[in-house]
Protein backbone atom coordinates (compact mmCIF):
# COMPACT_ATOMS: atom_id res chain seq x y z
CA UNK A 1 0.00 0.00 0.00
CA UNK A 2 1.20 3.51 -0.86
CA UNK A 3 0.48 6.52 1.36
CA UNK A 4 1.74 10.02 2.08
CA UNK A 5 2.70 12.24 5.00
CA UNK A 6 2.86 15.98 4.29
CA UNK A 7 5.14 18.08 6.50
CA UNK A 8 4.36 21.82 6.38
CA UNK A 9 6.34 24.57 8.09
CA UNK A 10 4.19 27.29 9.67
CA UNK A 11 4.03 30.74 8.10
CA UNK A 12 6.21 33.77 8.82
CA UNK A 13 6.28 35.11 12.38
CA UNK A 14 7.90 38.04 14.14
CA UNK A 15 10.63 35.59 15.09
CA UNK A 16 11.44 35.02 11.42
CA UNK A 17 11.27 38.71 10.60
CA UNK A 18 13.61 39.71 13.41
CA UNK A 19 15.82 36.61 13.12
CA UNK A 20 15.21 35.56 16.72
CA UNK A 21 15.83 32.31 18.51
CA UNK A 22 12.37 31.04 19.34
CA UNK A 23 10.90 27.61 19.78
CA UNK A 24 8.86 27.35 22.97
CA UNK A 25 7.63 30.95 22.63
CA UNK A 26 3.98 30.65 21.58
CA UNK A 27 3.89 33.57 19.16
CA UNK A 28 1.30 34.01 16.38
CA UNK A 29 1.81 34.47 12.68
CA UNK A 30 2.83 37.95 11.53
CA UNK A 31 0.49 39.71 9.12
CA UNK A 32 3.09 39.06 6.42
CA UNK A 33 2.84 35.37 7.25
CA UNK A 34 -0.94 35.37 6.95
CA UNK A 35 -0.87 37.14 3.59
CA UNK A 36 1.88 34.92 2.20
CA UNK A 37 0.02 31.75 3.15
CA UNK A 38 -3.10 33.05 1.40
CA UNK A 39 -0.99 33.66 -1.71
CA UNK A 40 0.46 30.13 -1.57
CA UNK A 41 -3.03 28.66 -1.23
CA UNK A 42 -4.08 30.57 -4.37
CA UNK A 43 -0.98 29.26 -6.16
CA UNK A 44 -2.17 25.74 -5.36
CA UNK A 45 1.08 24.44 -3.91
CA UNK A 46 -0.52 22.42 -1.11
CA UNK A 47 -1.30 18.71 -1.45
CA UNK A 48 -4.92 17.65 -1.51
CA UNK A 49 -5.99 16.07 1.77
CA UNK A 50 -9.77 15.98 1.87
CA UNK A 51 -9.77 12.56 3.52
CA UNK A 52 -6.60 13.14 5.49
CA UNK A 53 -5.79 13.13 9.18
CA UNK A 54 -4.41 16.44 10.45
CA UNK A 55 -1.86 17.22 13.16
CA UNK A 56 -0.11 20.28 14.60
CA UNK A 57 2.49 20.80 17.29
CA UNK A 58 -0.16 22.65 19.30
CA UNK A 59 1.50 26.08 19.15
CA UNK A 60 -0.52 29.03 17.83
CA UNK A 61 1.51 29.54 14.69
CA UNK A 62 0.89 25.95 13.60
CA UNK A 63 -2.81 26.12 14.48
CA UNK A 64 -3.22 29.31 12.43
CA UNK A 65 -1.30 27.88 9.50
CA UNK A 66 -3.43 24.74 9.36
CA UNK A 67 -6.64 26.81 9.40
CA UNK A 68 -5.42 29.17 6.66
CA UNK A 69 -4.40 26.33 4.35
CA UNK A 70 -7.06 23.70 4.93
CA UNK A 71 -9.80 25.54 6.83
CA UNK A 72 -11.01 24.67 10.31
CA UNK A 73 -10.24 20.97 10.65
CA UNK A 74 -10.55 18.53 13.47
CA UNK A 75 -7.00 17.57 14.32
CA UNK A 76 -4.70 16.15 16.95
CA UNK A 77 -1.61 17.71 18.48
CA UNK A 78 1.76 16.02 18.84
CA UNK A 79 3.72 18.18 21.34
CA UNK A 80 6.88 16.13 20.74
CA UNK A 81 7.05 17.80 17.30
CA UNK A 82 7.50 21.30 18.71
CA UNK A 83 10.50 23.40 17.72
CA UNK A 84 13.75 23.30 19.71
CA UNK A 85 13.48 25.08 23.06
CA UNK A 86 16.09 27.82 23.53
CA UNK A 87 15.54 28.56 27.22
CA UNK A 88 17.03 31.90 28.26
CA UNK A 89 17.81 32.69 24.61
CA UNK A 90 14.15 32.64 23.53
CA UNK A 91 13.04 35.73 21.55
CA UNK A 92 16.58 37.10 21.41
CA UNK A 93 18.81 37.67 18.39
CA UNK A 94 22.48 37.03 17.73
CA UNK A 95 23.11 40.74 18.29
CA UNK A 96 21.41 40.50 21.69
CA UNK A 97 23.47 37.48 22.72
CA UNK A 98 26.84 37.66 20.98
CA UNK A 99 28.69 38.87 24.08
CA UNK A 100 26.90 36.61 26.57
CA UNK A 101 29.43 33.96 27.75
CA UNK A 102 26.84 31.18 27.99
CA UNK A 103 25.73 31.89 24.42
CA UNK A 104 29.28 31.90 23.07
CA UNK A 105 29.92 28.58 24.80
CA UNK A 106 26.67 27.14 23.44
CA UNK A 107 27.20 28.07 19.80
CA UNK A 108 30.82 26.90 19.97
CA UNK A 109 29.81 23.37 21.00
CA UNK A 110 30.41 20.77 18.27
CA UNK A 111 29.19 17.73 20.17
CA UNK A 112 25.50 18.57 20.13
CA UNK A 113 25.29 17.87 23.86
CA UNK A 114 25.48 21.44 25.16
CA UNK A 115 22.12 22.95 26.08
CA UNK A 116 21.20 26.62 26.25
CA UNK A 117 20.40 27.71 29.83
CA UNK A 118 16.94 26.35 30.54
CA UNK A 119 16.70 24.94 27.02
CA UNK A 120 17.51 21.83 25.00
CA UNK A 121 20.66 20.45 23.47
CA UNK A 122 20.69 19.48 19.80
CA UNK A 123 21.00 15.84 20.85
CA UNK A 124 18.04 16.14 23.21
CA UNK A 125 15.98 17.87 20.55
CA UNK A 126 16.76 15.14 18.00
CA UNK A 127 15.73 12.45 20.48
CA UNK A 128 12.44 14.22 21.16
CA UNK A 129 11.68 14.64 17.45
CA UNK A 130 12.46 10.96 16.85
CA UNK A 131 9.84 10.11 19.47
CA UNK A 132 7.38 12.50 17.82
CA UNK A 133 8.02 10.87 14.45
CA UNK A 134 7.43 7.43 16.00
CA UNK A 135 4.08 8.65 17.36
CA UNK A 136 3.15 10.18 14.01
CA UNK A 137 4.01 7.03 12.08
CA UNK A 138 1.96 4.95 14.49
CA UNK A 139 -1.07 7.17 13.93
CA UNK A 140 -0.47 7.11 10.17
CA UNK A 141 -0.39 3.32 10.18
CA UNK A 142 -3.81 3.33 11.81
CA UNK A 143 -5.00 5.54 8.95
CA UNK A 144 -3.53 3.06 6.46
CA UNK A 145 -5.47 0.25 8.10
CA UNK A 146 -8.70 2.24 8.09
CA UNK A 147 -8.60 2.84 4.32
CA UNK A 148 -7.04 -0.47 3.27
CA UNK A 149 -10.20 -1.83 1.67
CA UNK A 150 -11.63 1.48 0.44
CA UNK A 151 -9.30 1.98 -2.51
CA UNK A 152 -8.24 5.35 -1.06
CA UNK A 153 -4.73 6.46 -0.13
CA UNK A 154 -3.88 7.19 3.49
CA UNK A 155 -2.83 10.83 3.95
CA UNK A 156 -1.55 12.64 7.02
CA UNK A 157 -0.89 16.40 7.18
CA UNK A 158 1.44 17.75 9.85
CA UNK A 159 1.93 21.49 10.43
CA UNK A 160 5.01 22.03 12.56
CA UNK A 161 8.36 23.86 12.50
CA UNK A 162 11.48 24.33 10.40
CA UNK A 163 13.86 22.64 12.81
CA UNK A 164 11.38 19.83 13.42
CA UNK A 165 11.05 19.13 9.71
CA UNK A 166 14.81 19.26 9.18
CA UNK A 167 15.35 16.76 11.99
CA UNK A 168 12.73 14.40 10.54
CA UNK A 169 14.22 14.62 7.05
CA UNK A 170 17.74 14.08 8.35
CA UNK A 171 16.57 10.95 10.17
CA UNK A 172 14.59 9.58 7.23
CA UNK A 173 17.14 10.39 4.53
CA UNK A 174 20.60 10.36 6.13
CA UNK A 175 23.38 11.63 3.89
CA UNK A 176 21.05 13.24 1.33
CA UNK A 177 21.99 16.80 2.32
CA UNK A 178 25.32 18.25 3.44
CA UNK A 179 23.94 20.02 6.48
CA UNK A 180 20.91 19.97 8.79
CA UNK A 181 19.97 23.56 7.92
CA UNK A 182 19.68 22.74 4.21
CA UNK A 183 16.65 20.60 5.05
CA UNK A 184 14.74 23.56 6.55
CA UNK A 185 11.97 24.63 4.14
CA UNK A 186 10.86 28.23 3.69
CA UNK A 187 7.88 29.28 5.85
CA UNK A 188 4.67 27.82 4.44
CA UNK A 189 6.54 25.21 2.40
CA UNK A 190 7.55 21.64 3.15
CA UNK A 191 7.91 18.05 2.00
CA UNK A 192 5.73 15.14 1.03
CA UNK A 193 6.97 11.80 2.34
CA UNK A 194 5.99 8.89 0.11
CA UNK A 195 5.49 5.58 1.91
CA UNK A 196 5.24 2.04 0.62
CA UNK A 197 4.15 -0.70 3.00
CA UNK A 198 4.52 1.85 5.83
CA UNK A 199 8.18 2.55 4.98
CA UNK A 200 9.26 6.09 4.03
CA UNK A 201 10.97 5.67 0.65
CA UNK A 202 11.08 9.03 -1.21
CA UNK A 203 10.17 12.68 -0.78
CA UNK A 204 8.94 15.61 -2.82
CA UNK A 205 9.36 19.35 -2.14
CA UNK A 206 6.49 21.84 -2.31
Amino acid sequence: MKSQIHLIRHGITEGNQRRLYYGAADIPLAEEGVQRLKELVKEGIYPQAEEGDFYTSGLRRTEQTLALIYGEREHETIPQLREMEFGDFEMKSYEDLKEVPEYVEWISDKSGNAASPGGESIAGFSTRISEGLRILRGKHQLKELSVRHSGKEAVSVVVCHGGTIASIMEECFPGRREHFFKWIPDPGHGYTLNLEKSDIVTYEIF
